[in-house]
């Protein structure tokens, strides 16, 4: 067997309400041998959630996530990925492990950026952000002036922060139909495994996505 490669992976992030969770689960429906895991998973009580001067919840900050657990959750995952593939037939691509991690901070947290294979990122306009969020039902619901007062300005401070990333970003159209997006970057990570499938004889590895 040849030395094995670090497991890498695939991300698709977004502003709140993008659109990346549907996407995420549409790929896991069609892809094989493929999971998901969602950062929203890993936000902390709302006991442990800062407020700022004007009162609002500090939910749409890292520190309003437990990413070591969410980090533990992705080796494990990971872990359990390479064992599968060293006892699978390397000739079929299909039983390559896929994991898809969709999030709305996963660009900005460091200990993640070394294990993406592709990266994709939903943006949306303003205003159709500002209507989706309108129709979500969120515990604890939004106190009013909180999308003006901390969503929007936290996520233009995390894009901001985006300008620094050294690695290929695919930036989706978060206002097209859920059809169009899927099959986006459905083709692409269909290419992706024809690269792993190419690899396959001599590396065990598993292909991971976030989203």
């Amino acid at each position: 067997m040849g030395k094995r490669r670090h497991h890498r992976g695939n991300v698709i992030s977004c502003v709140t309400n993008g659109g990346k969770t549907t996407l995420a689960k549409n790929l896991q429906k069609h892809l094989p041998n493929c999971s998901v895991i969602s950062q929203d998973d890993f936000f902390k009580p709302e006991s442990e959630i800062e407020t700022d001067k004007n009162g609002f919840l500090q939910y749409d900050v890292l520190e309003a996530l437990n990413m070591e657990k969410m980090m533990s959750a992705i080796s494990c995952w990971m872990e359990s990925a390479r064992r599968s593939v060293v006892s699978t037939d390397r000739e079929s691509a299909e039983e390559i492990p896929i994991l898809i991690i969709e999030g709305f901070l996963l660009f900005n947290y460091k200990p993640l950026d070394t294990i993406w294979n592709r990266s994709y990122f939903l943006t949306i306009p303003y205003e159709e952000c500002k209507r989706r969020r309108s129709t979500r039902v969120y515990e604890p619901p939004d106190s009013p002036g909180y999308f003006d007062g901390h969503v929007w300005p936290m996520y233009l401070k995390h894009r901001q922060e985006m300008q620094d990333i050294t690695w290929e970003v695919v930036y989706l159209d978060g206002t097209k139909s859920e059809e169009d997006l899927f099959l986006q970057v459905y083709e692409d990570l269909i290419q992706e495994l024809a690269k792993q499938k190419l690899t396959w004889q001599s590396h065990a590895e598993g292909l991971q996505v976030t989203a």
